[in-house]
């Protein structure tokens, strides 16, 4: 019987004192507040979010929905915070593990904040949206990025203060990397001023039409920090570096309003004067009464010059067009109208040719 008194006070010793001077009865207390708020996280998770998002689906603003799907994970969150510090709360500790049970519970909360400033972000941008004129759909993506890592490193530095780990020190230290980092990395930085400089100066953004001389001709699929990704005519994708838009002429296709048709219309030397006259007249009333062409710029049709095997008359004009194919639709048609002009006056375009004169003796 003694050995069964003597398991009881043993037992019941270790049941007072528990686990870091906390009985086993505060323990499972602690453990129960801790699975109530698991229990209402998933209420919060299934019916408090699934109704808001319902709510926010129902108004046209875009706002409301990016705001609710944005704070899901502070919302899921939260019960843990408030979980570990009730079940915390209720239970005692010695002095040395109460402050560290309260930096626990301040981590979390400092957690929990910086959590839900990083998510609100995201729907600021909706509001910055309305500032397309000064600031390009890439930019603002770019700025919110550039603001969702200044919380991360914020929030970080404050956890780390919290258990005091001195940041200053650390920042020292990357400073000095970074300067070792950016002397090694002289082309990262010129890609990245470079993309910025690109948006800023809204010379083309994604989906646009861009052709760059001697480098590449694409659509713009992606604007990043280093390079630019071109889904070129074939399909295939090229990573161009961001410097290249800075150092070289960026012609944007997708912006022309007015087509540029340049021709040299080669008559053969038979031609007569008044021909080429009539011929040069009707060319250049064809294009000024038709609605295809932007007459305010200027139309030129003239006499150009007498080339080896043919005379020559320049043809220049802009048309209205607005896409390429529409501008191969107009050209084409004035090719069949000059075509058409040509002969029905009687005369005949030249091709190279060459006289050979024999001398009899």
């Amino acid at each position: 019987m003694d050995v069964f008194v003597n398991f009881k006070d043993l037992f019941l010793s270790v049941w007072e004192k528990g686990i870091l001077g906390i009985n086993f009865y505060e323990i499972l207390i602690g453990i129960g507040i801790f699975l109530l708020f698991l229990i209402f996280r998933g209420i919060i998770s299934k019916l408090i979010i699934k109704k808001l998002e319902i709510i926010s689906k129902r108004t046209t603003n875009k706002l409301d929905d990016t705001f609710v799907s944005s704070l899901i994970g502070p919302a899921r969150f939260l019960p843990i915070v408030l979980g570990f510090f009730f079940a915390s709360y209720y239970m005692t500790f010695e002095n040395d593990t109460r402050e560290f049970v309260n930096n626990i519970n301040r981590t979390l909360i400092t957690i929990l904040i910086f959590w839900v400033i990083h998510q609100i972000v995201e729907p600021v941008s909706y509001v910055l949206s309305g500032l397309g004129k000064i600031l390009t759909r890439e930019l603002i993506s770019w700025i919110v990025k550039s603001i969702k890592i200044l919380i991360f490193i914020l929030g970080a530095a404050a956890v780390l203060e919290l258990w005091g780990i001195k940041i200053g020190p650390i920042i020292a230290g990357l400073g000095l990397f970074g300067v070792a980092v950016a002397l090694g990395a002289q082309d990262l930085f010129k890609n990245l001023i470079s993309g910025i400089l690109v948006l800023v100066e809204k010379r083309f953004k994604m989906g646009d039409w861009i052709l760059v001389e001697g480098i590449i001709e694409g659509i713009v699929e992606k604007i990043g920090f280093r390079s630019t990704t071109i889904r070129k005519f074939d399909k295939s994708l090229a990573i161009i570096p961001n410097f290249q838009f800075a150092e070289n002429a960026v012609i944007n296709v997708s912006q022309t309003t007015n087509w540029l048709i340049s021709w040299t219309i080669n008559l053969q030397y038979d031609t007569t004067i008044d021909q080429l006259k009539k011929i040069r007249n009707e060319i250049e009333s064809h294009i000024n009464i038709s609605d295809d062409f932007n007459k305010s710029i200027g139309v030129a049709v003239r006499i150009d010059k007498f080339a080896d095997s043919s005379i020559d008359m320049y043809v220049r004009c802009f048309t209205n067009s607005e896409s390429w194919n529409n501008w191969l639709e107009v050209k084409e048609n004035l090719a069949l109208a000059i075509k058409q002009i040509v002969e029905k006056n009687g005369a005949a375009f030249a091709f190279p040719s060459q006289s050979i004169y024999v001398e009899k003796k």
